[in-house]
């Protein structure tokens, strides 16, 4: 059985001045070694309680742990198990990305610091020229970051969280700003982390394709968990499965449909959905000869939306 490295127990935060909880009394786990996705529309509490779990915001009330530390009476072990790459840049500006680089990776402990690059021990220069060349900016790496496009950026602050190889990885937003290659090449370099480190990823993302294959999707509304379970799990529980169907005789397979009491609906073709049989046990069912079949699966943006337009939230 894995062990929770995150554990959150009735979280509460009320901003000063606010008429209601920004965060209100939330508890979910992330065990070792999962793959964990929080989602959920624009204010619904997402950044929130990522800033409180990597203690960068304080909390009202509630348990939070990281690693077995107590987030507010250990805060400075938490924050060694964990790397952040933040949804807003947080950069300085006035250094080259390496400068960044190095100050982050010496106030973390790693290395004694050196006023260069080529006065820093072997370990660190291959691991920044190695992460450099993940997101594709080894040329850029002495480069001042105020000269830099908001995207290369991006990729500086995601070096600069992956240097001390963390236990738990949080991302906020980690993917925004970069094109389709880079989002490629940081999410196979993320899973062999995973799968070489056993390291715990927790990221919030707009791109709900990217959790298609994680281990875990918590959806947060209004402040509240609403929904916490396997990906599986939530399309089965928020959507049922459709075929796709047509026919050159399509007045036919539609009488057809309706004389066995299966719902369907019409649209650029004949939409069938169903929850509580299979596929080949409607087919089996028609006599009406088929021009068009598929098997439409619902994915976890199609459930996701569905959830929303359910519960009244704003899709984003």
């Amino acid at each position: 059985m894995n062990q929770e490295v995150i554990t959150v127990q009735n979280l509460t935060k009320r901003y000063n001045n606010a008429n209601k909880n920004a965060v209100d009394d939330i508890s979910f786990s992330v065990n070792e070694g999962e793959f964990f996705a929080f989602l959920g529309p624009n204010g619904a509490g997402k950044t929130t309680t990522i800033s409180i779990l990597t203690t960068t915001l304080g909390k009202t009330s509630g348990e939070v742990k990281i690693v077995g530390f107590d987030i507010e009476s250990e805060a400075k072990k938490a924050r060694e198990k964990v790397g952040i790459i933040f949804q807003q840049p947080s950069l300085d500006l006035q250094l080259s990305a390496e400068e960044n680089i190095r100050f982050h990776a010496c106030l973390y402990g790693m290395y004694g610091y050196r006023p260069t690059f080529k006065m820093m021990p072997a370990a660190y220069k291959n691991r920044v020229i190695e992460l450099a060349e993940i997101v594709g900016l080894k040329d850029a790496l002495f480069q001042p970051i105020k000269k830099m496009s908001g995207g290369m950026q991006r990729k500086f602050e995601i070096v600069r969280s992956l240097m001390h190889t963390p236990s738990i990885l949080f991302l906020d937003e980690p993917t925004t700003g970069l094109d389709a290659l880079s989002r490629r090449n940081l999410w196979e370099y993320i899973n062999n982390m995973r799968r070489e480190n056993g390291t715990t990823v927790f990221l919030t993302t707009h791109y709900i394709d990217e959790c298609e294959h994680v281990d875990k999707v918590c959806i947060i509304n209004n402040g509240q968990i609403a929904i916490n379970g396997s990906p599986d799990e939530m399309k089965q529980s928020l959507l049922k499965q459709e075929l796709v169907l047509d026919a050159d005789d399509r007045r036919q397979l539609t009488r057809e449909l309706s004389e066995l009491g299966m719902f369907h609906k019409i649209e650029e073709h004949i939409i069938v959905p169903y929850q509580d049989t299979t596929a080949q046990e409607i087919i089996a069912r028609l006599q009406t000869k088929l021009s068009l079949l598929k098997i439409q699966e619902p994915t976890l943006e199609d459930a996701y939306i569905e959830y929303l337009t359910v519960s009244g939230g704003k899709v984003a």
